[in-house]
């Protein structure tokens, strides 16, 4: 199964869920800003990730630059700031089995297919 963790609002992510469908497998969609993340689940997902916590952060978004720009943050509040603002979170993110990839670009989903 491929699960999708999925922003609607965000054209990239929704070209992604398109392609996910066209595929002859089960998708779950899962859409992060009304079933958000918790801590540990989110944790989790990094790790599959393989990448740093900011790795995982949209530091374009007002949130970001209001709230911890310029500050020194540990990857606990890192993650932490993501729960609480799940608008952060880079997307879509694609999980395939014991294999994860952030959707940008969305050939990065293809490798692990």
């Amino acid at each position: 199964m491929i699960t999708i963790y999925h922003n609607p609002r965000c054209s990239k992510s929704r070209n992604c869920n398109l392609m996910l469908e066209k595929l002859n497998e089960k998708v779950q969609v899962i859409n992060y800003m009304t079933t958000p993340f918790n801590y540990k689940t989110l944790s989790d997902l990094i790790q599959l990730l393989n990448i740093e916590p900011i790795g995982l952060v949209r530091k374009n978004e007002l949130v970001w630059k209001e709230k911890f720009k310029g500050k020194k943050l540990s990857d606990t509040e890192i993650i932490a700031a993501m729960v609480a603002h799940p608008k952060l979170i880079e997307r879509p993110i694609v999980v395939k089995n014991d294999k994860a990839a952030i959707g940008r670009p969305i050939e990065n989903v293809l490798k692990i297919l």
